[in-house]
């Protein structure tokens, strides 16, 4: 049987659906036709300049200035315009503002922010000034205040100029944190590179606590203002948390103590008027920078005048005391010298003055004040100013009438031979010319540290009246002669003898110009111009130090 397959038929394909009509085509776009902005009016841009200006010469509201004047202090402003020679200030960054934010800073945001900088100058010399303005932030240092003040410093110590702060501020601003701290060692730092290249000069005409005392401890000079300059590392609440001790803040760190206890501040005044002016002298007894000699000016004063009053002025006999400063003004140009830390250590001075219209450094005991002995202030003193000669080319000379070092135990216990070590190191390292004058006594390791012909002086002269010796006749007798003036029937009447004998044998005025300690004993009335024919001798001094990194100083 057959079996017939039947097949089912394929469905009919579904139609195809239509394809869509092609758009039609877009119309062509029209190119917008640019609105022309009309050229900026120069005059417009110019007005709108001086405008700016304005808010920033007027920066600090009215309330602001005025509180700061009743506080007896000058605006940042006028600060500069005492210092600088009339119309030679060039200012910089003076549109710099800062970009904090948080605390309402983003809607104060003045002009300067609260620092001026630039430069002028000071007898014609160029000089570069930074001043806080107390008005703006309270004078407060962020993160745009330090980069203008970096700035400043990178640019003076580029050019080789000086630089003077003008201090009046209240530390680092809250509102901006680690940056403004950040902002501080910025200034150390550059305070440290500078140090011996250019002059640099802390002028404190407010407060300064913290972190920020350090930048002008690192500086040459640190001048101050009583009744409105303060410095201390903790305030007098700090103070008192910590040790119940009350104090004020000028009791604390006011002029007067840094200038006369802790030795921190070279110069105090009354007024800032006396303060800056005398800024000014300072600078123009300084070179602008470690490769330069200080300025000379013409002097009407004969370099070859005779000082006949000397003969007067120091007594012959060594227990009899007098006034160094009057033998100096005898000495040094038209009488006039600038002595730096006066009140502070004062049984040494240490000023600049000029000889032959060249500025010199003076280093001399002050047999008015404790014998003119040397102590550990006294030391640092003297090293402090050495090194500052030093490093600026001024020409040392070291007048000596020393009994010898302060003896104690406090003296001892404190470090005496450490810091007395300062002032031995600061000679022993300087090149500059150096002569070494002595008056009277020189007595044991001070006349040796006082920049003895066996440390380095270039020359050594002495006057009539110079006693140079371990020690002092009286002491020497007691020692060598114990047992004769012991065993004397008149011990008294034995010890005046051998007093006398030894100072006849080992302490005459020639003893050590016989042995090539001092080149020579002068008459006092022609030390004026010893003193200039030997200085002009020696201004082309040459001397190396060996090749290393730096030395060890007993710091």
């Amino acid at each position: 049987m057959t079996v017939t397959q039947h097949r089912q038929a394929p469905a009919a394909a579904a139609p195809t659906p239509a394809a869509p009509a092609p758009a039609a085509p877009a119309p062509p776009r029209t190119a917008a036709v640019p609105v022309p902005v009309p050229p900026a009016d120069p005059l417009d841009l110019v007005a709108d300049l001086r405008r700016i200006r304005a808010e920033l010469y007027s920066a600090g509201s009215p309330a602001a200035t005025e509180a700061q004047h009743a506080k007896g202090k000058l605006t940042a402003r006028e600060r500069i315009d005492l210092l600088l020679d009339e119309g030679s200030f060039h200012e910089v960054e003076p549109l710099r503002r800062h970009r904090a934010t948080g605390f309402g800073m983003e809607r104060r945001r003045p002009y300067s922010d609260g620092v001026v900088t630039g430069w002028g100058t000071v007898e014609g010399r160029t000089v570069f000034v930074y001043a806080h303005d107390f008005r703006i932030f309270g004078g407060s240092l962020g993160e745009a205040h330090a980069a203008k003040i970096h700035k400043l410093m990178d640019l003076a110590d580029q050019a080789g100029a000086p630089l003077v702060s003008l201090s009046d501020g209240a530390g680092a601003r809250i509102q901006e944190g680690v940056t403004a701290l950040a902002g501080y060692g910025g200034i150390f730092r550059r305070n440290a590179r500078s140090s011996g290249v250019i002059p640099q000069i802390s002028v404190m005409l407010g407060p300064c606590a913290g972190g920020a005392a350090y930048s002008p401890a690192l500086t040459d000079f640190v001048f101050m203002v009583r009744g409105v300059s303060q410095m201390f590392i903790t305030g007098p609440d700090v103070v008192q948390a910590v040790t119940g001790e009350k104090i004020t803040l000028d009791g604390l760190g006011g002029a007067d103590v840094h200038a006369g206890t802790s030795g921190v501040a070279s110069f105090a005044y009354d007024t800032e008027e006396a303060c800056l002016a005398d800024v000014r002298h300072l600078l123009s007894l300084l070179p602008a920078n470690n490769r330069e000699l200080p300025p000379a000016v013409p002097t009407g004063d004969p370099v070859d005048r005779r000082c006949p009053a000397l003969l007067d002025l120091v007594p012959a006999n060594p227990a009899q005391s007098y006034d160094m400063r009057r033998v100096i003004e005898e000495i040094v140009d038209d009488g006039e010298y600038f002595e730096v830390h006066e009140r502070w250590a004062a049984n040494v001075i240490c000023a600049l003055a000029r000889l032959d219209g060249r500025t010199v450094g003076l280093i001399a005991n002050q047999p008015s004040v404790s014998a003119g002995v040397l102590d550990i202030n006294a030391s640092e003193k003297s090293a402090r100013f050495v090194q500052m000669c030093d490093a600026f080319n001024i020409p040392l000379v070291t007048m000596l009438d020393v009994p010898g070092f302060l003896p104690g135990v406090d003296q001892e216990h404190d470090g005496i031979i450490r810091h007395g070590a300062k002032l031995l190191y600061a000679y022993c390292n300087a090149t500059v010319p150096r002569i070494q004058l002595i008056l009277r006594k020189a007595y044991g390791g001070a006349y040796i540290v006082m920049d003895s012909r066996s440390i380095g002086a270039d020359l050594s002269f002495a006057w009539p009246t110079n006693e140079i010796a371990v020690m002092g006749a009286e002491g020497a007798a007691n020692v060598i002669f114990r047992r004769d003036i012991n065993g004397a029937e008149d011990p008294e009447a034995m010890r005046a003898q051998k007093i006398k004998e030894y100072r006849s044998e080992l302490m005459h005025p020639y003893y050590a110009a016989e042995r090539g300690l001092v080149d020579d004993v002068i008459d006092p009335s022609e030390t004026r111009a010893v003193l200039a024919s030997s200085l002009a001798m020696l201004r082309t001094k040459h001397a190396d130090l060996p090749s290393r990194k730096h030395g060890n100083p007993p710091m």
